[in-house]
């Protein structure tokens, strides 16, 4: 089973999976990125569209937000969730976003970068989709440590999934043409943040 199955098959009950502790850490995580009004946003593995409220408010009415999904299933469901704002859905693989070059002031990876199959594939191209000066953010509510050990826990499509440790994190982001601004790695959460240009 591929990545994409395997998230098509859980789509339906993906939003009954998040724990509460899960969702009280997103408000402060899209805080901490500080976006600003109109900003155009590119929320990749956007999934059922859990971060699309606080997306939106943050970037306000005459910002744009971008949803890209490999699992048409999620966006799907994302549709059927009724996220109001300037919201499009894209049904991508990230290592091939067909979408212009520098477009984004943002793009956010959260909760997914682990599934990624070509990391480097994929951080090339969210770097391309990058205005210059954007950053792009990749983000989890828990530790590196507890992403991996869960993802080992699941087992199946996603067993091998793992966020890379600092030194192999800053090498791909420098790689992918990307200036790295910080790597945080918290009980709580765990943050790469990178700048283009």
């Amino acid at each position: 089973m591929n990545h994409r199955e395997y998230f098509n098959q859980l789509a339906n009950n993906w939003d009954l999976m998040t724990t509460e502790e899960t969702r009280s850490r997103l408000p402060q995580m899209i805080d901490y990125l500080a976006i600003k009004p109109e900003d155009i946003i590119l929320d990749v593995g956007g999934g059922t569209g859990i971060l699309l409220p606080l997306l939106y408010n943050s970037a306000g009415a005459r910002g744009k937000i971008v949803s890209l999904d490999i699992a048409e299933e999620m966006l799907k469901q994302a549709r059927n969730n009724g996220h109001q704002g300037n919201i499009d859905f894209i049904h991508a693989d990230v290592a091939a976003i067909p979408l212009s070059g520098e477009s984004f002031d943002l793009v956010i990876c959260y909760s997914c970068f682990p599934h990624f199959p070509d990391k480097l594939k994929a951080l090339a191209e969210m770097a391309r989709v990058l205005r210059n000066r954007g950053r792009l953010a990749i983000c989890h509510t828990a530790s590196r440590q507890a992403i991996n050990d869960l993802h080992k826990s699941v087992g199946n499509a996603v067993g091998n999934d793992t966020i890379p440790d600092e030194a192999i994190m800053r090498d791909m982001l420098t790689a992918s043409g990307l200036k790295t601004i910080e790597v945080r790695d918290e009980a709580h959460r765990y943050l790469a943040i990178a700048a283009k240009g």
